[in-house]
C-alpha cells in the first residue's frame, strides 16, 4: 500500500534519516480466476490505468520466465542455477521501471528477474542468459545463468559473490559525482549481504564521500537456510546503518510495487538532490527456495510457507486492477495467454541457438595493451647528455605524474598518498597532490577491499577513465583486497570483452628493510595464479617508468609490484626516457651477458645476481642475467632461447622458495629444453619461513648474493 512518509532528518549524533515503513494492505473481497482465496489489495491511487497494466503485464510475465526457468531445469536442458523472484515482485517490478535504461546504472543479484526484465532486457535475453547460449548479452555463457545483465543499456554484469558489486556500484558514483552527472547508480541486494564486511565499507564509503548511489535491500528473512535472526539482531536489517548521517533510509512493503516505487522515487529524489546516498529497504518475501539446488521445506514450516503464498504478490495486483475497474478478468486473462504465447515463441527462437564455443574459453582473458609499440622500442633512443637521472623511485614517481598530464582522467588514491605534507610512505607520490588537486589524488579509508573495488566501479562511467592506487601501503597488507582482485580477473573474461577494470595497483614488496611481518614479504606467487591481470616488477628507473606508462595507458588490470630496497638504492638509477618509450608486457630484458650460466630472475634479485656474476667472472664462470620484469605474462621465449644457448640455469627470486614463481619458470624449462640441459635447473629463493623482523632473522631469511653464487657454482660444476 502507498503511503506517505514524513521525512524527519537526524542530526549528526542521531544517525541517518529514516522515514515511516508503509501501512499493511487492507483486506478485499476474493480474488477472481485463481488467486488465493482471501488477497489484500494494493492501494492503487495515483496510478494511471495503462502504467498499472502495463506493470501487471510486466510481473506476470516475469513469474511465468520464473516458472519456464524450472522446467527448463526438469527438463535437463537448461539453467541449471535458478533462484526465483516470487515474493520480490514488488520493489524488482519497481527497481526495473524507475532505473533510465542506458542514464543510470544498476547493479543486479542473481534473484533479480523481473528487475532486469522490466529494465530493458528482452524474453529472449533471459533466456539465452538461462540456457548460457553464446547470444547471452551477458557474457555468452561464461557467467552462471539467472546472473542477468546488458551493459549496452548500462545494467551491470554482476558477480556470483555475495554483494561485492555494492563496492563497485559505490565506484561508479564517484565518478558520477566527479564528472557532475545527473545519473543515479542503484545497488540490489539481499538482506544476507549485510554480513559481508565489504558492504559495510561501501555504505561507509558512500555516505562518507555523499555519492548519488542507492543501495536496495530486498529482505526475505533468509540467507539460503539461515535464518535473519542468526545474521543480525536487527530484522529490519537497514536499522544496522542508522549511524550513517547523510545516508537516507527509505522502509516499504516489497510485494507491493505501488509501495516500493514511492520509496524509490523517495530515495532518487534526495540523491539527485546531492544529499548523500540512499537505502530502500524492501520487505519480502521468498515463496520459493532459495534456489533450484534447496529445499526450504527442510528449514521452514508449513505454516510459514502457506501464509507467504496467501500473500503472494501476483493475484493480490490481478485482484486490486480487477476491483479497482482497471481491467476486467477477460482483459488480465488476454495479457496472460500473450506473455504465453511470447514466451514460447521465445524460446523456440532461442533454443536452436549455437552453444558457446568450447575453443573461445582463450578469448578475452587479457584485453589487448593499447599502446602502439611499433616506434618506442627501448634500444633505438639514446639518452640526452641533459636528461635527468632517476632512482627507481624518482622514476615511479615522475612515471605518474607523466600520465597525470597526459591524460586528465587519470585518477590516484590509496592509504596516505594524500595528506598535505607526507604524499605516500615512500615519498613515491610526492608532488601529485600539489599539481592534481585533491580531486585527482585523494585519500581512501584503511580498507584495502573498497579501494580495488571502488576503483573498478570508477572505471565503469567512461572508457578513458584510469585508475592508480595504492593497494595497501605494504604488499603484505593486501589480502582484504584479494577478494576484489578475483573480481577484476574475470570482469573481461565474463563479459565476453564488454567491460575491463583500467586499474593500475601499486604495492611496496619485499624485504630488506627490517620490515618483518605484514611489512617485509612477496606475493606476486599468488598474484600469479589469477588469470585476467597483469604482474609486473620492474627494478630499474628506465623500467619504472616505461612499465608505468604501458600500464596506465592499457586496458587492463596491472599489478604494479615495487621492491622497496630498491626505492632509493643507487645501482637502480636510470636516465629518463622519452615520452614515447615504453616497455612492452612480457619482454625480459639481458642485464649481463654470458657463456656458461643462464640466472633468470626479477626485482631486488636481480641486483643480487649481477654482483654475483661479478663474483664468479673472477673464477672463470661467465653468467648471463636475464631480468624478466614482467612475471604475468613472462618472457618465456627469450628465456628459453638463452636457456638452450648456455644449458644451465638458476632461477632466483626473493620470495620464499615453496610455491615461488620461480618453480613455474623451472617447470616450462624443464618441459621445453630437457634434451638441451646440460644440469638440473636449479631454483634459489628466501627460506620457506615468514620474514623475521630482527636483523639477524631477516638476514639468515631471504636470499642474498651469496646464495645466488653458490647454485651458480653447483650448476656449472654438475
Amino acid at each position: 500500500m502507498s503511503a506517505s512518509s514524513k521525512n524527519k532528518k537526524k542530526g549528526a549524533a542521531s544517525g541517518a534519516a529514516k522515514t515511516t515503513p508503509a501501512p499493511a494492505p487492507t483486506k478485499a473481497a476474493p480474488a477472481a480466476n485463481g488467486a488465493a482465496k482471501r488477497a489484500d489489495l494494493f492501494d492503487i491511487k495515483g496510478y494511471d490505468a495503462s502504467t498499472l497494466v502495463e506493470w501487471y503485464r510486466l510481473q506476470h510475465l516475469g513469474r511465468r520466465l520464473d516458472e519456464k526457468a524450472a522446467n527448463y531445469l526438469k527438463m535437463a536442458k537448461g539453467w541449471s542455477y535458478h533462484a526465483p523472484f516470487a515474493g520480490h515482485d514488488g520493489i524488482q517490478l519497481a527497481l526495473g521501471q524507475i532505473y533510465r535504461p542506458g542514464k543510470d546504472f544498476l547493479f543486479p543479484y542473481y534473484r533479480d528477474m523481473l528487475t532486469s526484465l522490466a529494465a530493458g532486457v528482452t524474453v529472449e535475453e533471459i533466456i539465452a542468459n538461462g540456457l548460457s547460449k553464446d547470444a547471452d548479452v551477458a557474457g555468452g555463457g561464461r557467467h552462471m545463468s539467472n546472473h542477468f545483465a546488458k551493459l549496452s543499456i548500462n545494467l551491470q554484469n554482476s558477480s556470483s559473490c555475495t554483494g561485492n558489486h555494492s563496492q563497485q556500484a559505490v565506484g561508479l558514483a564517484r565518478s558520477v559525482k566527479y564528472y557532475g552527472g545527473d545519473e543515479v547508480v542503484y545497488c540490489s541486494t539481499g538482506d544476507s549481504t549485510i554480513s559481508e564486511g565489504y558492504y559495510y565499507e561501501a555504505v561507509n564509503g558512500a555516505n562518507r564521500e555523499v555519492l548519488p548511489v542507492i543501495f536496495v535491500i530486498q529482505n526475505n528473512k533468509y540467507g539460503i537456510s539461515v535464518p535473519v535472526k542468526d545474521q543480525t539482531a536487527n530484522a529490519v536489517v537497514s536499522d544496522n546503518f542508522l549511524g550513517m548521517k547523510n545516508m537516507l533510509i527509505v522502509q516499504c512493503d516489497g510485494r507491493n510495487p505501488m509501495d516500493s516505487y514511492r520509496a524509490l522515487e523517495e530515495a532518487r529524489k534526495y540523491v539527485l538532490a546531492g544529499k548523500g546516498p540512499a537505502m530502500v529497504h524492501a520487505d519480502c518475501d521468498r515463496i520459493g527456495s532459495h534456489s533450484n539446488s534447496d529445499n526450504h521445506e527442510l528449514y521452514r514450516t508449513r505454516e510459514d510457507i502457506d501464509a507467504m503464498v496467501a500473500r503472494d504478490p501476483l493475484p493480490r495486483m490481478r485482484a486490486s486492477l480487477i476491483a479497482a475497474g482497471i481491467a476486467t478478468d477477460e482483459q488480465l486473462t488476454k495479457i496472460e495467454e500473450e506473455n504465453k504465447k511470447a514466451i514460447f515463441a521465445a524460446a523456440d527462437a532461442v533454443e536452436p541457438l549455437p552453444d558457446p564455443d568450447g575453443a573461445s574459453y582463450a578469448d578475452f582473458v587479457l584485453p589487448p595493451a593499447i599502446v602502439d609499440y611499433s616506434d618506442t622500442s627501448e634500444t633505438s633512443w639514446t639518452p640526452a647528455s641533459d636528461a635527468p637521472v632517476l632512482t627507481f623511485r624518482e622514476g615511479i614517481n615522475t612515471a605518474l605524474i607523466e600520465e597525470f598530464r597526459r591524460n586528465e582522467n587519470t585518477f590516484l588514491f590509496g592509504q596516505d598518498v594524500a595528506s598535505v605534507k607526507k604524499q605516500g610512505i615512500f615519498n613515491v607520490c610526492k608532488g601529485l597532490l600539489d599539481e592534481f588537486g585533491p580531486k585527482r589524488v585523494f585519500n581512501a579509508p584503511i580498507a584495502e577491499d573498497f579501494i580495488v573495488g571502488t576503483a573498478n566501479g570508477m572505471c565503469r562511467y567512461r572508457d578513458d577513465i584510469r585508475v592508480v592506487v595504492e593497494g595497501a601501503e605494504f604488499a603484505d597488507y593486501f589480502w582484504p583486497a584479494m577478494e576484489q582482485l578475483v573480481e577484476c580477473s574475470h570482469d573481461y573474461w565474463r563479459t565476453k570483452g564488454q567491460f575491463s577494470a583500467n586499474v593500475v595497483i601499486r604495492l611496496a614488496s619485499g624485504g630488506y628493510i627490517q620490515g618483518g611481518l605484514y611489512h617485509s614479504q612477496n606475493i606476486e606467487a599468488t598474484l600469479a595464479t589469477l588469470p585476467g591481470i597483469r604482474v609486473v616488477m620492474p627494478c630499474f628507473a628506465d623500467d619504472a617508468v616505461g612499465l608505468m606508462r604501458t600500464a596506465i595507458r592499457s586496458r587492463g588490470v596491472t599489478m604494479y609490484l615495487e621492491p622497496k630496497f630498491l626505492y632509493n638504492y643507487r645501482p637502480t638509477s636510470a636516465p629518463l626516457s622519452p615520452d614515447n618509450v615504453v616497455v612492452p608486457f612480457g619482454k625480459a630484458r639481458i642485464r649481463r651477458e654470458g657463456t656458461d650460466v643462464t640466472v633468470v630472475t626479477f626485482g631486488t634479485t636481480v641486483h643480487w645476481s649481477l654482483q654475483a656474476a661479478e663474483t664468479l667472472a673472477a673464477e672463470g664462470i661467465s653468467v648471463e642475467v636475464i631480468d624478466l620484469r614482467s612475471i604475468i605474462p613472462w618472457d618465456r621465449e627469450l628465456v628459453l632461447e638463452r636457456v638452450r644457448r648456455t644449458g644451465r640455469c638458476v632461477v632466483a627470486h626473493e620470495d620464499k622458495l615453496l610455491g615461488g614463481f620461480g618453480g613455474e619458470i623451472a617447470s616450462t624449462i624443464g618441459e621445453e629444453l630437457f634434451r638441451y640441459l646440460d644440469a638440473p635447473v636449479r631454483r634459489i629463493g628466501s627460506k620457506n619461513t615468514p620474514v623475521g623482523f630482527a636483523k639477524t632473522l631477516e638476514q639468515a631469511i631471504l636470499v642474498n648474493p651469496t646464495d645466488i653464487a653458490n647454485a651458480v657454482r653447483e650448476v656449472a660444476r654438475f
